[in-house]
């Protein structure tokens, strides 16, 4: 698989980071997207495969338990989620991307929702069994990221898991451009709101060239 082209999406990305608005030009790429998925590099109209990699292994419980994705995209891991029995709630800060899942799965049990990970509905704070994070906090600037991931991490049920998959970079690896890799070290965040790391993978993927990918897995305890 080859790894998507992702210059205009950085050209979005600078041009309102230089605003001052680290997070408008999400619902302009997909507003200029104009319902070409070809233009939005991270969708690829499945569900993400280390998501599925690791839905196949653990074989979560499903019934009666709700989920939450984080920044859903297109809804491909909130439909898979779904489909596998989970009561699913999937928010994006797009409203063109949320529309966009709702003309997809118009037939879908999962509840797409228009939410910024900064402004999270009271209501879900530690309401969800199992939530999903893929790609988004990456996508934030650093000075973002803490509380961004405290608020992801208060939505974990007691009892309940984090999934967060990411593309990782080792100290000593150039931070390059968004997508920026996140470092290991990064993933303590999602800990210091009383998650706790069950385990940790740090792998590269099949893409060409191989990209180096982070899986953790965390629990909130009863």
């Amino acid at each position: 698989m080859s790894q998507p082209d992702r210059r205009q999406a950085r050209q979005l990305a600078d041009e309102s980071l230089k605003r001052g608005d680290a997070l408008g030009w999400f619902e302009e790429l997909y507003a200029q997207a104009d319902g070409d998925p070809t233009a939005i590099p991270w969708a690829d109209l499945d569900v993400n495969p280390h998501l599925a990699e690791w839905l196949a292994r653990e074989a979560p419980a499903s019934h009666g338990r709700r989920a939450l994705v984080v920044g859903c995209g297109l809804g491909d891991d909130a439909q898979e989620l779904a489909a596998r029995g989970f009561t699913v709630v999937a928010f994006d800060l797009s409203a063109t991307a949320i529309d966009w899942c709702r003309r997809r799965f118009p037939d879908s049990s999962a509840d797409f929702q228009v939410a910024s990970v900064f402004e999270l509905p009271p209501d879900w704070q530690t309401a969800f069994d199992l939530v999903v994070e893929i790609y988004t906090l990456q996508v934030l600037p650093p000075e973002l990221r803490q509380k961004a991931a405290a608020a992801i991490a208060d939505t974990v049920a007691p009892g309940g898991s984090l999934v967060v998959i990411a593309r990782g970079r080792e100290a000593d690896e150039d931070p390059g451009s968004m997508p920026w890799p996140l470092l290991a070290s990064e993933l303590d965040l999602f800990t210091q709101t009383g998650l706790r790391l069950v385990r940790f993978e740090n792998f590269f993927d099949n893409e060409e060239p191989p990209v180096r990918r982070f899986r953790a897995l965390f629990v909130r305890d009863r």
